[in-house]
This record gives structure tokens, C-alpha cells and sequence, in this order.
């Protein structure tokens, strides 16, 4: 499951035109006309309905663009005619008082969804430009990275975000796949910028760097440099962190090696279970740590053919039910089936949803590795 699956397009004036529901909609002005025109037929001459008419148009522009709502003014006014006409008030001077009321009525409900359908326009179109720009953000990973078959996931805690705090890339390097997930702490704009910083400070850094230690270093250099250009803006920049976990998928050996940065660690599904690979030192988060390449311990495990890599954020361990529990990530990874990241992650997506709701009070972001077990690692490894 992608995030980046669909198109970021904007709706022309086509797409206002009404659809299913709203159709649906369209017609209950119609009934409501035809209504009250056969019941002014039935109506004493003393009992006026034409002026009830008015609510037509008015409840067209509250479902449909402009152009049906001007359609169902002109069909108001002309019951109006045969109202007031069957009612005798045809040379009476209440006949244009009754349409001048109600064509009053529908320009202003004209009007009114004039600048509704501008506004809405103007949003989707602003909207569609900020797609974009998270799209740029935070880019869909590989499917295939090697012999390596990589899923990625990104659930936003906020309303319409594709991306918040989270992230996480991937870099082919020579043969090797190196991937980075992240947590920013805070929210809104200023995460934004701080996961956009570290990203293109990896994307760049993760080819210049022959060890993983080696790029940690360089990543908090440059994360330290972000942070004191937003002290100029943000006097609480230095209270901004990001903790991370770099993995370095070498094609010619079965084994994955990881620098974490107080993140979360990863867990490894094979044939025998599922298990979590903590680190034996795990470095401060970004912004916090060393500068040199002694501050981040290196960890190495193995990764046969078979096996899973699931990297994810504390969205995922720290969502509740409705009691407060904590997500059971361990026993509920033991039910999973590791052998395709994709069904993985969009099983975990479910499972979550059932446990924890749909809405989520924090950030999720999700990496799924799997080595097929049919695939040699490289070439080499194969000879």
C-alpha cells in the first residue's frame, strides 16, 4: 500500500456537474414545484402557495453549480404564472410581486454559489499543489531494490496531509540498499521542514559514505546546521530532534547492519518466528548525538533469503485501544504473513484500524523488506 498510488490532478468545471447523489437531489426541487402547483389547484382562491415556490431555487444551490440553480428559478417562475394564474391574479398587481421575490431569492442563491464554486475551485487547486509538494517531500520508494522487494506506507495524523513528521528513503549505492526511517519530534510545518532537511540530507549524503557510522555523522552535522538556521525563526529549535534508524542491505552478504538513533528497533520475520533487533548501544537521536563517526554504534544481524524487515515509527507501538493499551506489536506480528511486504503492511493497516480506530493520534510511517527466498542476494552469492 502506497500513499502515491493516485494522481494529483484538478478538477476542471466538468467535475461540478451533478453525479449520482446529487442528482438524486436535483429532483426533490422538481417534486417540490410540481407539488405545489397541484396542490394550488385544489387550494381555495384565497390561499396563496405561489410564494412557496421560492424554496426550489434555493435548495438547488445548495447542491448543485449555477447554471441548474438559473434553470430551476426560470421553472419556479413559470409555476408562479400558473399559481397566481389559476388563483386569478393574473392582472393583479401580486403577480409581479411574487416573481420579483422570488427571482430576488435565486440571484442571491446564484450569487452565493457563484463564490461557493470559486472557493472551491481555488481549494482544489491549492490542494492539489500541496499533494504535490508532500509527493516531492516525501518520494515512493523503490518496489525492488536489488534482489530486495521493498513496501512502503505513510498514514498522516493530520486531516488531508499526506506527510507530517515521519519519513523514510531508500538509496541504491553500489550494491547495496541503504534505507532510512525517521520520527521528527513535534508536529505541523516545523516537522515538515526538519523531515525535509534530514531527506535531502541522506539522499545525498548515503552515496559519499562507505559506513553506516560514517553516514550517521554526517546526517547529524546536518541536521545541527538546519536546526541553527531555524533558531533565527524558532528560538525552540534546539529542542528539536529526530530519531532514526539507518539500515545497509549489502548484496553480497546475508546480513543487514543498523545504526539507530534512539528509534525504534526493527523487526525480523522468518520461517522460525518473529523477533525484534535491538541494538546494543543505540546512539541519541538526531540533533542530540556525536559528530564523529565513533558516536554511532554499528549493529549487525542476520538476513537470510526468506526473510522479512519491517522498519516503522511509534505510530505503530504506541497506538491505543479504547482502554489505553498499547498496540501489541510482538504478539500480533506472530499472526502476520511476512513473505510479501506489501500484504504485510496492509494487513498491519487493518489490524490497526480494528484495534486502535481509524484515526490515529500520531504519525505512521512503515517499511517492509523481504529477500525472496527463491532470489539469490547477488550474483556472487549465486556463484
Amino acid at each position: 500500500m502506497r500513499i502515491f498510488a493516485r494522481e494529483v490532478s484538478v478538477p476542471g468545471p466538468d467535475s461540478l456537474l451533478p453525479t449520482g447523489g446529487t442528482r438524486a437531489y436535483l429532483a426533490l426541487p422538481l417534486l417540490l414545484i410540481a407539488a405545489i402547483t397541484l396542490a394550488a389547484s385544489f387550494a381555495p382562491l384565497a390561499i396563496h402557495l405561489s410564494p412557496l415556490l421560492v424554496a426550489a431555487p434555493a435548495c438547488t444551490a445548495a447542491v448543485t453549480r449555477v447554471r441548474f440553480t438559473v434553470a430551476m428559478a426560470l421553472t419556479a417562475s413559470a409555476a408562479v404564472v400558473i399559481v397566481d394564474g389559476h388563483d386569478g391574479l393574473m392582472h393583479s398587481p401580486l403577480l409581479p410581486i411574487h416573481i420579483g421575490a422570488l427571482l430576488a431569492v435565486s440571484a442571491s442563491a446564484v450569487a452565493a454559489r457563484a463564490l461557493h464554486d470559486r472557493d472551491l475551485r481555488e481549494l482544489t487547486q491549492v490542494r492539489a499543489v500541496s499533494e504535490a509538494a508532500q509527493r516531492v517531500l516525501l518520494r515512493p520508494l523503490p518496489h525492488t531494490a536489488g534482489s530486495l522487494r521493498i513496501a512502503s506506507m505513510y498514514r498522516a495524523a493530520t486531516a488531508h496531509a499526506l506527510v507530517g513528521g515521519d519519513l523514510y528513503a531508500a538509496v541504491r549505492s553500489g550494491r547495496t540498499t541503504r534505507l532510512l526511517i525517521g520520527d521528527v519530534r513535534g508536529k505541523g510545518l516545523p516537522a515538515v521542514e526538519d523531515a525535509s532537511a534530514l531527506l535531502g540530507a541522506f539522499r545525498e549524503a548515503a552515496h559519499e559514505h562507505e559506513t553506516l557510522p560514517k553516514l550517521a555523522a554526517s546526517l547529524e552535522r546536518s541536521v545541527r546546521r538546519h536546526l541553527a538556521e531555524m533558531s533565527e525563526r524558532d528560538p525552540n529549535s534546539a529542542e528539536r530532534f529526530i530519531t532514526a534508524l539507518l539500515v545497509e542491505l549489502p548484496d553480497a552478504e546475508e546480513t543487514v547492519r543498523v545504526v539507530s538513533c534512539g528509534h525504534p528497533p526493527p523487526l525480523l520475520g522468518q520461517r522460525g518466528g518473529v523477533t525484534r533487533l535491538r541494538v546494543d548501544r543505540p546512539a541519541p537521536p538526531l540533533g542530540l548525538a556525536g559528530s564523529t563517526a565513533e558516536a554511532f554504534p554499528l549493529d549487525t544481524f542476520a538476513f537470510s533469503p526468506g526473510d522479512t524487515l519491517l522498519l516503522y515509527t511509534d505510530g505503530l507501538v504506541e497506538a491505543r485501544d479504547a482502554t489505553g493499551t498499547f498496540y501489541p506489536v510482538l504478539e500480533r506480528a506472530a499472526t502476520w504473513t511476512w513473505c510479501c511486504p506489501h500484504s504485510l503492511l496492509q494487513h498491519i493497516s487493518r489490524d490497526l484500524d480494528s484495534y486502535a480506530g481509524q484515526h490515529l493520534d500520531d504519525d505512521l510511517a512503515m517499511v517492509a523488506v523481504h529477500c525472496p527466498a527463491h532470489l539469490p542476494r547477488s550474483p556472487q552469492a549465486a556463484a
